[in-house]
């Protein structure tokens, strides 16, 4: 059996090592990682629940995947796992249980991953900080007066509490990357269409979602993203397959490579001192590793591109709210959403098919200019957020008299930089690359070209190795004493 600390010590591939090996077995893995549930979700409220599939897939006999035996958790936001709950952080859809399970937990499955809990997202995932009525809010492990971050808040205090080395995690705005910020984590969003979210949805917020990870390590990353990768049937898109397997690309040095930044919003706003510091400290290592940097960013009119992403946002808010409802037989209303989604909810309703379509025609237009800006160089380097994890309570997704538009702005105030590649649909990842004097997580975002996920993989791994982050852990974790 495992000690806490040699447990926490592993990343995915590493436990899955200790399996094959038969040094332990996925039993023992299943019952270290319950009993960190145990001890930290009372403080994290990370958790909605814990299953019997776990210990039942293990008897049954797991694939012999790259993750085979190691314990994982998905989030709750669509209904992924056969016979599992969904509550989407939401009255509305408490008790919604999934029919099947969905292709990319199929390949979860198929990985050897150990499923045995979900952890819990905000009201419908319309939120960067994971609070909810339904649950209460999760609390972040460095700092438990500090949110997580959202919407996959849950899944990454897991991991960075070192309940599982990997979570399921999902982005439609900066999801997957907002909360690797907050929690010192790798969170990698990969390209349009790589992740399946088949069979029955297709590329949901008009292509702005995509699903995968939150991950300790680069090298989980690449190989859950081999793992996970490719169409599934009948699927609109076709991503470009990598030469090699990600994780050997990312074993790679990635050359010497033409990186932008910068540490100013499109919209003019400010920039939290700490957010600037870890990018600029970052230029001078990328300097140093022999990389050319330039400072410079895309350029578009910000408030015209907010306006038609809330549309978007909005729109699909009616869509969800709407086939909860249908499911689950309860009206949208003040009794099941929370005073924000509601107000979402009713602006979206209001909005007509063509204003969908120009809203999703001005994404075009954005789509190209940075996609003409990305000719020039290589990597553009941000801020993930505009500052560091925010204090629970001060992102209120049941704030009475709060307008739907007055929330888009305040949920893109807090990350202006990760919207962006949700609409153009390129690769970006969040590393943990500085913290603050009082000991709080500040990511670093790198976007690169539409499908070049191994050159962030690759020059991921390079900044891993320069400035590792392994041995960092949070004062609420598996490891620490009690």
């Amino acid at each position: 059996m495992l000690s806490n600390e040699e447990y926490a010590a592993r990343d995915g591939l590493g436990l899955a090592a200790l399996v094959a090996s038969g040094d332990v077995t996925a039993e023992e893995l299943l019952q270290t990682a319950l009993a960190a549930v145990e001890r930290l979700n009372p403080k994290l409220n990370a958790v909605c629940r814990t299953l019997p599939d776990g210990a039942a897939a293990i008897k049954a006999g797991l694939p012999k995947g790259p993750f085979s035996g190691v314990p994982f958790l998905t989030k709750e936001l669509i209904p992924h796992a056969k016979g599992v709950r969904c509550d989407a952080g939401s009255r509305l859809a408490e008790g919604l249980v999934a029919p099947h399970d969905s292709s990319l937990m199929a390949r979860f499955r198929q990985a050897g991953f150990v499923h045995f809990g979900g952890t819990q997202t905000p009201e419908l995932g319309y939120s960067p900080t994971t609070e909810n009525k339904l649950f209460g809010p999760v609390h972040n492990p460095w700092n438990l007066a500090h949110s997580a971050g959202g919407s996959s808040g849950s899944a990454a205090a897991s991991v960075a509490a070192g309940i599982v080395p990997i979570a399921h995690a999902s982005d439609g705005g900066g999801s997957i990357r907002i909360p690797a910020s907050c929690n010192g984590l790798v969170g990698l969003k990969p390209s349009r269409d790589r992740v399946p979210f088949g069979p029955d949805m297709a590329d949901p917020l008009c292509g702005l979602a995509v699903e995968f990870a939150v991950t300790r390590s680069v090298r989980d990353a690449a190989a859950l993203l081999d793992a996970v990768a490719g169409a599934d049937v009948g699927a609109p898109g076709l991503p470009v397959p990598p030469p090699q397997p990600f994780r050997t690309l990312a074993a790679t040095p990635p050359g010497r490579l033409r990186i932008a930044w910068t540490t100013r919003t499109t919209a003019g706003d400010a920039v939290h001192p700490e957010c600037t510091a870890a990018v600029e400290q970052t230029v001078k290592l990328l300097e140093s590793l022999g990389h050319v940097l330039v400072e410079d960013a895309p350029r578009f009119d910000w408030e015209t591109y907010l306006e038609r992403t809330h549309i978007i946002w909005t729109a699909f808010t009616v869509a969800f709210a709407d086939a909860l409802a249908a499911a689950t037989g309860r009206q949208p209303g003040p009794d099941t959403l929370e005073a924000v989604t509601l107000a979402c909810y009713e602006d979206g309703r209001r909005y007509s098919a063509m204003d969908l379509v120009n809203a999703m025609a001005y994404g075009n237009v954005v789509s190209r200019a940075v996609g003409q800006f990305f000719e020039g160089i290589d990597v553009l380097v941000s801020p993930t957020v505009a500052r560091p994890p925010v204090p629970l309570g001060e992102i209120d997704q049941d704030r009475a008299g709060l307008s739907a538009m007055e929330w888009t702005r305040q949920v893109f105030s807090y990350c202006p930089f990760t919207l962006l590649f949700n609409t153009t649909g390129q690769p970006a990842i969040s590393l943990p690359l500085h913290w603050t004097a009082d000991g709080l997580p500040v990511g670093v975002q790198f976007a690169a070209r539409l499908g070049e996920e191994a050159t962030l993989l690759q020059l991921a791994a390079q900044l891993e190795s320069a400035k590792p982050w392994s041995q960092r852990r949070p004062p609420s974790h598996v490891a620490a004493p009690t």
